[in-house]
């Protein structure tokens, strides 16, 4: 069976549209009949590092492929990159500009998310370069 497939283009620096792609995915999830916990988890894993290809990396791509027993998704960005991954996922480690935490952002807590609420999570990153973050979640 094929997956289903979606793609979305996130604005760099724009809360008023941060989020609305893994708002998407969750709905598109719920008309599949995907359970409840899976939704719960792939839209916070997903929110979270939207927030961050927003708030660290002036924006990116998400591309997800839903299949039958697991989500799959790809979030790709050409930000400044991650300069130390065992840092960055440390709860309450956090590079996000003051005027980011004024908005109730950059409390550390996103990469931390990621792992949490998925069941494999893989980050490539190269400063300088960008980010590639792969999420999945298996349907159980």
């Amino acid at each position: 069976m094929d997956p289903v497939r979606l793609h979305y283009d996130i604005s760099g620096s724009d809360f008023t549209t941060a989020g609305e792609a893994s708002g998407k995915i969750k709905k598109t999830l719920k008309s599949l009949g995907f359970s409840p916990a899976v939704v719960r988890n792939v839209t916070i894993a997903v929110y979270e590092a939207e927030i961050n290809m927003v708030i660290h990396a002036g924006g990116g791509a998400i591309d997800a492929d839903i299949f039958p027993d697991r989500i799959e998704v790809v979030l790709k960005d050409e930000g400044p990159g991650i300069q130390d991954i065992d840092l960055a996922m440390q709860e309450g480690w956090s590079t996000a500009p003051e005027n980011v935490r004024q908005l109730g952002f950059g409390a550390g807590m996103g990469l931390p998310n990621i792992k949490k609420y998925s069941d494999d999570l893989q980050i490539e990153s190269e400063v300088g370069r960008g980010t590639t973050i792969r999420i999945t979640v298996q349907n159980k």
